[in-house]
């Protein structure tokens, strides 16, 4: 019997896609009004994302780990941007400016980042049926303002947040920690989510069934990572768990 229902947040719950989309298009046109119609904003802002999401080069990884460690995430992000503009020819940028350029892309995310149609409606009916646990990787710098744009809380019963914790997905740990939560044995629960590496195989290490939102993904096959079920998008979500439940 389904018990509980283990949910990602990014691509599955919401279009974080989309709130990242319109967030680089912004700014890319602040920047270019900034320092110019010859300046390569959509380049800096797509590189910034990669830079956010930790995309790196071996020289990245070995200039911005100790400014994670010793610091923190914001001054990462700080370092990011100007390494960014220096290399499109930027030579100075002071930390006001920085900071700002910074604050406005997670302004904007924000200001765009919501659930997918259907999903809240989805949620508030599930919740009846089973304990609903959010499982999110990511720094809290990162993912609380986002639970808190959506008031997460207010739709589900727990939330993990991978920062917050000791390991993220697919450590085995951090789906213990959910179990325990929502009371149930692995056999009683489900995980949904859109990342094969994270989602899925930390599922499948823990004897969790699993989902996958597929979105354009390709299944990758050097993984060897199975889904239990696929999904093409989020709005599919509601009528296979009613599936499952059913079995």
């Amino acid at each position: 019997m389904l018990k509980a229902l283990f949910l990602d947040l990014d691509d599955t719950l919401c279009d974080t896609f989309s709130a990242n989309e319109r967030a680089k298009q912004l700014m890319a046109a602040a920047l270019k009004d900034t320092y110019g119609r010859q300046f390569d904003g959509q380049s800096f802002s797509r590189a910034y994302l990669q830079g956010v999401y930790r995309n790196w080069t071996d020289a990245q990884r070995a200039a911005y780990m100790p400014i994670i460690s010793e610091q923190n995430e914001s001054a990462f992000r700080l370092q990011l941007i100007r390494d960014l503009l220096a290399e499109r020819g930027v030579e100075y940028v002071s930390d006001a400016q920085a900071a700002e350029i910074q604050r406005k892309f997670d302004r904007d995310r924000l200001e765009a980042f919501e659930f997918y149609p259907g999903i809240s409606d989805f949620l508030a009916q599930a919740r009846s049926l089973f304990t609903l646990v959010v499982i999110t990787n990511g720094p809290e710098y990162s993912q609380t303002p986002k639970v808190e744009t959506v008031n997460l809380a207010a739709h589900v019963d727990h939330i993990i947040i991978g920062g917050q914790e000791p390991e993220q997905k697919p450590a085995r740990s951090i789906f213990e920690k959910a179990l325990k939560l929502a009371g149930c044995e692995a056999h009683e629960a489900v995980h949904v989510g859109d990342s094969l590496a994270a989602d899925i195989a930390g599922a499948h290490n823990s004897g969790i069934t699993s989902v996958w939102i597929q979105h354009q993904q390709p299944l990758d096959s050097e993984l060897g990572i199975n889904p239990s079920h696929t999904v093409l998008h989020p709005s599919e979500i509601p009528a296979l768990i009613r599936t499952l439940h059913r079995d």
